[in-house]
C-alpha cells in the first residue's frame, strides 16, 4: 500500500514522502492517527500544496526542538536508589522517572520521548537519548547513585 506521510515517522520518512507499506501498518495505524493519507492521484495533488505549509511547519518544529537539545545537553540529572548485592536496585529507574526529574528543572518532555530500551536497573553513569524531532535526539547524563 502506498501512502503520503503527513509527519515524520520514524524509521519510514518525512511529511510529504510516498512510501510503500504493509496494508495493515497503512490502514490500522497510519491513516486513522492522522500521520498519512492513502497515495490517491487527488490526494497526491492535495500534498504538493500542502508540502510548502509542511515544509514551513517542520522547519519551525526541528528549530524549536534543537535550541531545547541544546538546554538540554547541559542536563545532569542524579538518581539515589537503594542497593542490593552486586550494584543492583532494589526497584529501577525509568523513562517516567527521568520525565519528572527533567519536569522539575522547567522542561516538558514527555515519558514517551525519553529514548531508555530498558529500565536502569545498576549504579553508574547512562547517557539516555531524548526523542524531540525525527532528526534531533539529544543525550542527557544520568546518574545512578548509592542512598
Amino acid at each position: 500500500m502506498e501512502v503520503i506521510l503527513r509527519a515524520a515517522v520514524d524509521n519510514l520518512g518525512h511529511p510529504g514522502d510516498i512510501v510503500t507499506v504493509a496494508p495493515g501498518y497503512g490502514r490500522n495505524y497510519l491513516v486513522p492517527r492522522g500521520l498519512a493519507y492513502a497515495a490517491t492521484p487527488g490526494n497526491k495533488k492535495r500534498i504538493q500544496q500542502e508540502r510548502q505549509r509542511l515544509e514551513a511547519a517542520e522547519a519551525a518544529r526541528r528549530t524549536t526542538a534543537e535550541g531545547l537539545a541544546g538546554r538540554l545537553e547541559q542536563v545532569s540529572l542524579t538518581f539515589s536508589a537503594r542497593v542490593g548485592d552486586e550494584g543492583k536496585l532494589f526497584g529501577s529507574v525509568t523513562s517516567t522517572d527521568i520525565a519528572h526529574q527533567l519536569a522539575e528543572q522547567g522542561f516538558t518532555i514527555e515519558k514517551r520521548q525519553v529514548d531508555l530500551h530498558e529500565p536502569i536497573r545498576t549504579l553508574g553513569v547512562y547517557r539516555v537519548p531524548i526523542r524531540l524531532h525525527a532528526d534531533v535526539k539529544p543525550e542527557i547524563k544520568v546518574w545512578v547513585i548509592k542512598a
